[in-house]
């Protein structure tokens, strides 16, 4: 624990140090830049442009033929509460804005319904401002900086009940924590070290997932807390939780906590989520990776393998931790701080925590309805998940789940079940999610500049995924799942901007990932078709060149069949300030839509597509924000040219979906100060949507003698704008409309 250099996000997202571009898309790239110019794209009808138009319409045409059971169905799940899609976005947009609150459509009003520190249970003191709750209240508080969620219905006979609108459970991610605002004066730290045990117990508590009833009024549509309710509950980075699926007594998991390799505790950095079609929650960890510590002597302690791998994954030797959790000292609970070490500290594995992060970094299964260990799924392989989407369910068809690794030049994954789709498996609890997420084939994709791609297989023995593998000797496939990365760099992946959530449409079953940012396009990751953008931008003086507003990539799976290993792309959504130039605004954004830094994406049952940002580009003239969209389909638009300085001729190449308007794209939601918003879900009746506001005021370095310098007082100004003295808290919030109607209806 000595000579630890200080933490730094920059390990967590920048650790893609592979050689890995196909050999097909440099080809291709430079076919592209130089031989086609603007005027041959919009003026000829043959050769490359032609090549380039075909691939984006494939399954364009009519997909009659893919709606039968063989090949696909992907008509959404209709209720008899479920509203039709809108032909247009009909409510007033929302205009950018800075303030320190949530701002809706008229018509429209929104409640914070469950803030950091609030109690799930009357036997709880209410928060206060000024408080310092015990660590030990926050297992049955809220925790802190909410991010991904779902709602699910329950039925009279207390069991999930997709169509139920009026009860239901609201499972949502605790992601990380603000110390600064958790604590009334922030973290106790002394000479580098946590001395104030209590304060970090509440950390720990203040992450993973809550579990909340709530029930809505069926005139007016406001919801609001079942305080009490039997369900409601916490799990917690200190949480009991079984390991599943292939690492399942490894090796690589066995810790001082389980000799065996079946069992860890807690979870955190949970980002986006996912839901599956039997009933329960997925949680997905993100940055793991920076809770841990490792000595600056370790490699020594290391073999080659080891050492492989930790750099990969952003744990090089020195490394310090985020929250200096394993500092404590002198506990009575020792062996709970002494885990986020990861150092080689004793003679085997068993005796210390140096496999600590090999046992985070996955898709945990929890089910809202029991209060049994959750399951971390171990043969959806690990990396940093954003989050996790299901296609539709089909009797008699694998399961595929979507899921994106959040890091630039990182990679876009997909896990397909081996077991065949079963309705009878509803309400299945952990005993479905053994059947589908234990076993199955975990893919990573290839995107080709042609608008077409593959999934390759990640399983031993195939693919060079072998024991003389010569970048990493893998030895079996857990080594394979738990170094998912280094398959995917040994395999060829395409390396993307940050794939962060991913949604899967309801109405034709097409694949959206946002890719959020890369400020090294262009740099250190040359630009492509997918990733095409490289350009300079301007905020309060400084200029930013690379990608900086993001967009939003969508595929086609062949055939309607997600468990198929071949797909057509274009991208559907460029972020831009609306002033941009058209090579930069590629989807003719104006100012009722204008965005940056996709993040949060989610399709609600009607085939709405809800997008929202975390950003830091467009900060200095809109708060983050929500928008509502009416998107089209794969190969809607055509070829475009996008500013790529880093080009000789200062372009590239690629495929977009067709440009937005005013009534296919329109800002929704403006939120308060210095926060992301995040975190989507709505009753399937589409009267009441919830999402989160996170880490409002983070930014600000607060004088907690002079609250005026807090970066945000949100929530206290949801209800009194004057407020200035209020720490701002991460909180849930809901959206109905004032006449209890269907939003965006």
């Amino acid at each position: 624990m000595t000579q630890l250099s200080p933490y730094t996000e920059e390990r967590e997202i920048d650790c893609n140090t592979s050689d890995n571009p196909h050999f097909d898309s440099i080809l291709n790239s430079r076919l592209l830049n130089n031989q086609l110019s603007r005027r041959q794209v919009l003026k000829t009808s043959s050769g490359a442009a032609a090549i380039f138009m075909a691939a984006s319409l494939v399954g364009c045409g009519s997909d009659d033929n893919d709606n039968d059971n063989n090949n696909g169905n992907t008509t959404p799940p209709v209720t008899p509460d479920t509203p039709a899609r809108p032909e247009a976005l009909s409510f007033k947009a929302v205009d950018k804005n800075r303030n320190d609150l949530v701002t809706v459509p008229e018509g429209y009003e929104a409640t914070v319904l469950y803030a950091m520190g609030d109690p799930l249970s009357s036997s709880i003191a209410a928060w206060q401002d000024s408080s310092r709750e015990s660590g030990a209240s926050y297992s049955m508080r809220s925790g802190d900086c909410h991010d991904g969620m779902h709602f699910f219905g329950v039925g009279s006979n207390n069991k999930w009940q997709a169509e139920q609108s009026a009860r239901g459970l609201l499972v949502l991610n605790h992601e990380y924590i603000n110390p600064n605002y958790l604590h009334p004066t922030g973290a106790t730290i002394v000479a580098g070290k946590r001395t104030v045990e209590d304060e970090v117990i509440k950390e720990f508590n203040a992450h993973g997932v809550s579990v909340v009833e709530v029930k809505k009024d069926e005139k007016t549509s406001k919801v609001s807390m079942v305080k009490d309710s039997v369900f409601n509950r916490r799990i917690t980075a200190s949480t009991e939780m079984e390991i599943s699926g292939p690492l399942r007594g490894s090796d690589l998991v066995k810790t001082r906590f389980s000799s065996n390799g079946n069992k860890t505790r807690g979870t955190h950095n949970n980002c986006g989520n996912g839901n599956t079609p039997w009933g329960t929650y997925l949680a997905c960890e993100e940055n793991y990776i920076g809770y841990f510590a490792r000595n600056a002597a370790d490699d020594l302690q290391r073999t080659p393998k080891e050492i492989i791998a930790l750099n990969r994954y952003g744990l090089k030797q020195g490394s310090g931790s985020r929250y200096l959790w394993e500092t404590v000292s002198g506990s009575s609970q020792q062996d709970l701080f002494d885990r986020w070490n990861a150092s080689v500290t004793a003679n085997s594995a068993e005796q210390d925590y140096r496999n600590g992060p090999n046992t985070f970094g996955w898709i945990v299964e929890i089910d809202p309805f029991s209060t049994s260990a959750p399951r971390k799924r171990t043969a959806m392989g690990r990396f940093a998940h954003e989050d996790c989407r299901v296609s539709p369910a089909v009797e008699g068809q694998p399961l595929t789940f979507y899921m994106g690794d959040d890091s630039r030049g990182e990679y876009i994954y997909k896990f397909v079940s081996k077991a065949l789709w079963r309705n009878a498996d509803i309400n299945g609890g952990y005993a479905a999610g053994d059947k589908y997420l234990n076993e199955g084939t975990l893919y990573v994709a290839r995107f080709s500049e042609d608008g077409k791609g593959q999934w390759i297989e990640l399983s031993y023995g195939k693919n060079g995924l072998t024991s003389n593998n010569s970048t990493y000797a893998f030895s079996n496939q857990a080594d394979v799942l738990a170094h998912a990365r280094l398959a995917g760099d040994s395999v060829g992946a395409t390396k993307m901007d940050r794939p962060e959530w991913c949604a899967v449409n309801p109405t034709n079953g097409e694949v959206y990932i946002t890719l959020t940012n890369n400020s090294d396009r262009g740099k250190k990751y040359p630009v492509d078709a997918m990733n095409p953008r490289q350009y300079e931008d301007d905020k309060e003086g400084k200029t930013s060149i690379g990608n900086n507003n993001g967009h939003i990539i969508r595929f086609k799976e062949a055939n309607n069949r997600h468990d198929g290993t071949t797909f057509s792309w274009d991208i559907y959504l460029f972020g831009a300030q609306a002033d941009a130039a058209t090579s930069v605004n590629l989807s003719g954004l104006t100012d009722t839509n204008d965005f940056s830094s996709p993040d949060g994406m989610w399709f609600d049952n009607r085939g709405v597509l809800w997008i929202q940002t975390d950003d830091g580009q467009y900060t200095d003239v809109t708060n983050c924000m929500m928008l509502a969209a009416l998107p089209g389909e794969v190969g809607d638009g055509g070829v475009a040219t996008a500013q790529a300085l880093s080009n000789a001729s200062g372009q590239q190449m690629t495929i977009k979906g067709k440009n937005v308007t005013d009534s296919s794209l329109k800002r929704f939601l403006v939120g308060p100060k210095e926060c992301e918003i995040t975190g989507i879900a709505m009753t399937p009746d589409c009267k009441a949507i919830f999402l989160n506001v996170q880490h409002p005021g983070e930014e600000s370095k607060p004088d907690y003698n002079n609250p005026a310098s807090f970066g945000s007082h949100w929530p206290a100004t949801q209800t009194n704008a004057a407020n200035t003295t209020s720490r701002p808290r991460s909180a849930t919030v809901v959206v109905t409309r004032k006449d209890g109607g269907v939003i965006v209806g």
